[in-house]
């Protein structure tokens, strides 16, 4: 993808078949945009930027989109462009996974019907874990409701008042106490405290684990030794967080009721558990996010 730089922004050429409304769609899911504003084609979300708040801009014109965030100096524009396509999903061979399956007799139409479709990332493997540990075992609405509050608890803005999704810092920096007032469960909130004091004293350093695009073998280890932390909620991070492709999300309660759509919805086959999942999308391998992907949007 070709990048070019104007006054602060980066501007990257999108491939043919990329889903703008897919991307929009994802960042405004709350729909009180206390952290993300979505209108027309751009994206305005606060971050936290190697430290420090940040308006992120995300503005879609044609083949292109342009980024830039505020934080960020001249010197760091081309960790900007890098950044900014891994957080479009442009690194993502879509096409090579929709030739290889297209001509499934049951996935292959839905390939057809959405092409292009690409794995939604989060601004930051931080922000991918901790979305997971929010929303294990709860639906979509309840866990919206406490990232709402998460984010009201940490009053981080911008300069000209967007509020920020906390970084690690900011989290640790709260008390179990405060988690609890925000909606999470006793669990939830010590296994949140634990994350973020590892990241910020490196023991867990996620950052440098994107950075180094660090393999899924190691992260998985990793995290799976912390308390609270289940295979969905690796492979959720590994999916969000690092664009991974080949997590299996066999025990996303979404995926299988997309699987059971996608099987006919009759019989055993109109509610798969865990294990039939996991063993139909084993031939996937290494393409299964993409399929999870798509179960997902069987149902929308």
């Amino acid at each position: 993808m070709k990048a070019s730089q104007d006054a602060g922004w980066v501007t990257l050429t999108l491939p043919p078949a990329y889903r703008q409304a897919d991307f929009l769609a994802f960042h405004s899911r709350d729909r009180l945009g206390l952290a993300e504003q979505v209108t027309g084609g751009t994206l305005r979300k606060g971050i936290v930027w190697h430290g420090t708040p940040a308006r992120l801009e995300v503005s879609f014109e044609g083949n292109t989109a342009s980024l830039r965030i505020s934080a960020v100096s001249p010197s760091e524009r081309s960790g900007l462009a890098t950044w900014g396509r891994r957080f479009l999903g442009l690194d993502q061979p879509v096409e090579a996974f929709e030739a290889a399956w297209r001509s499934h007799p049951l996935l292959g139409p839905h390939l057809t019907r959405r092409p292009g479709l690409r794995l939604s990332q989060a601004a930051s493997p931080f922000e991918a874990l901790s979305w997971a540990v929010t929303g294990q075992q709860i639906s979509v609405a309840a866990a919206l409701g406490i990232r709402r509050r998460l984010i009201e608890t940490t009053a981080l803005h911008t300069t000209d008042g967007l509020a920020c999704y906390p970084d690690a810092q900011a989290v640790a920096a709260l008390s179990e106490e405060q988690l609890r007032t925000a909606g999470f469960s006793r669990s939830k909130a010590t296994t949140l405290l634990e994350i973020a004091r590892q990241i910020v004293d490196g023991r867990l350093p996620l950052d440098d684990w994107w950075a180094q695009s660090a393999a899924p073998a190691l992260l998985r280890e990793r995290l799976l030794a912390l308390r609270g932390i289940g295979p969905w909620t690796v492979d959720y991070t590994l999916l969000r967080g690092f664009g991974h492709l080949d997590a299996s999300l066999h025990g996303d309660a979404a995926v299988r009721r997309g699987l059971g759509q996608l099987l006919g919805g009759e019989g055993d086959a109109a509610h798969p558990d865990p294990r039939h999942t996991d063993a139909w999308l084993a031939p996937f391998a290494p393409w299964r996010s993409l399929v999870a992907a798509h179960l997902w949007q069987i149902q929308a």
